[in-house]
């Protein structure tokens, strides 16, 4: 069971039928007896880091995911925002994240004209070290963005793939038992089926 973490921000839905697809029962939920109860917590979101950060902390959450993450080690998978709000701060906003992993989300500064903000579409990502989340994942790898920040990791360690976008950055982090995409695996297709079905198989 994975419980899909609701506060007010995020494609819930979208997700919950990705997981039903790939036979994985989900609960939509900020009742902490049951995100408590679930094997997994996914934290998805859309819109501004200080939103999310508003909505974390008026739900009654903040510490709460830091204890089933940290204490109870249990796998978290943040999507986009979600991904964002892992990490300590953004250059969007002014609130403090939840510091879970050692990094701060900045916005794309671009060099080629070329090239908008936001990063949206289909892109290549290429991952930087092994683990449970890519296991059995093979040839290009392909997934949907929409983003304006993405994250600065303090350390090699934390970053699990990148992506190449006027630049390389981090477009998926890691530590130990939580995980973070910048993408959108809801939104991927074959691609973020595979690598849901491997979070709530192999992490």
């Amino acid at each position: 069971m994975v419980a899909i973490v609701d506060y007010g921000l995020g494609n819930l839905g979208s997700i919950a039928n990705m997981l039903k697809v790939i036979g994985e029962k989900s609960v939509i939920t900020a009742d902490k007896d049951k995100i408590a109860s679930a094997d997994r917590i996914l934290l998805p979101g859309v819109g501004a880091f200080d939103a999310g950060m508003s909505k974390l902390t008026e739900t009654g959450l903040v510490d709460f995911i830091k204890e089933q993450a940290l204490k109870e080690k249990k796998p978290i998978l943040g999507i986009c925002l979600g991904m964002q709000l892992l990490g300590r701060k953004s250059e969007e906003g002014s609130l403090e994240g939840l510091s879970l992993i050692p990094f701060e989300s900045v916005r794309f500064q671009l060099d080629d004209t070329n090239l908008r903000v936001p990063h949206m579409g289909w892109d290549i990502v290429e991952f930087q070290q092994k683990s449970p989340l890519l296991e059995g994942l093979i040839g290009r790898q392909r997934y949907y963005f929409v983003h304006s920040y993405h994250a600065k990791c303090d350390s090699k360690e934390n970053v699990l793939m990148t992506c190449d976008y006027g630049y390389e950055f981090a477009c998926a982090v890691v530590r130990d038992n939580i995980y973070g995409v910048q993408f959108h695996p809801e939104k991927s297709h074959d691609f973020g089926m595979a690598l849901l079905e491997n979070f709530v198989r192999r992490c």
